[in-house]
């Protein structure tokens, strides 16, 4: 049976994007899991602790604000891609309507940036390093684009995490394809091979 990678997509994004189909392109011995999350931060969790349950995936990948809430997707292997460990910051200067970059299975074309929402997002960030065990500082990893403009979390991630484990990659804040294949592709097999699911 193939081994299992849950991807956790960015904020404006979806199931179907583009870093989700590159991964099964590029890795077809794995299956990937890539839920449309919730626009509300604590329904995405519950989602994604629903689905962690089913699916028992071997490595966990978030890009962005999914790098964030993969956080909590607790006693698996991760790996976090320019995590916006602050999203909220970054939505409040946004307000107002917002496009969907990828396809939504429900069919949604935009979302609302609202102050609530931001409020809400700012109440999950407030508690994301919380309890934090050995396994999850261990097998936590942080890929970081040496030309990301939006985020910049490593000081943050050092502060909780491995500092062993943060990496530069050449790139931005959106994954490409030499990214993809230089840095993620390398650190998720490397982690199947740990997990014996590769």
């Amino acid at each position: 049976m193939k081994p299992t990678l849950l991807y956790i997509h960015g904020l404006s994004s979806s199931g179907a994007s583009g870093t989700a189909g590159r991964l099964r392109l590029l890795l077809p011995q794995v299956r990937v899991v890539s839920p449309d999350l919730p626009l509300r931060p604590e329904a995405a969790l519950n989602l994604l602790a629903r689905i962690a349950g089913e699916e028992q995936p071997a490595v966990v990948i978030g890009t962005s604000m999914g790098g964030m809430l993969a956080q909590f997707v607790r006693g698996r292997r991760k790996i976090l891609v320019n995590p916006a460990f602050h999203v909220s910051r970054f939505m409040r200067d946004r307000l107002g309507p917002q496009p969907f970059l990828n396809p939504r299975q429900d069919g949604a074309e935009e979302y609302e940036i609202t102050a609530a929402l931001c409020d809400e997002f700012a109440a999950v960030e407030a508690r994301q390093f919380e309890a934090l065990d050995d396994f999850d500082r261990q097998n936590t990893y942080a890929l970081f684009g040496d030309r990301d403009n939006l985020v910049d979390g490593r000081a943050e991630f050092v502060t909780h995490y491995d500092a062993h484990h943060a990496q530069s990659f050449e790139g931005g804040h959106r994954l490409d394809e030499q990214a993809m294949k230089t840095a993620v592709l390398p650190l998720i097999r490397r982690l199947l091979a740990e997990s014996g699911e590769e």
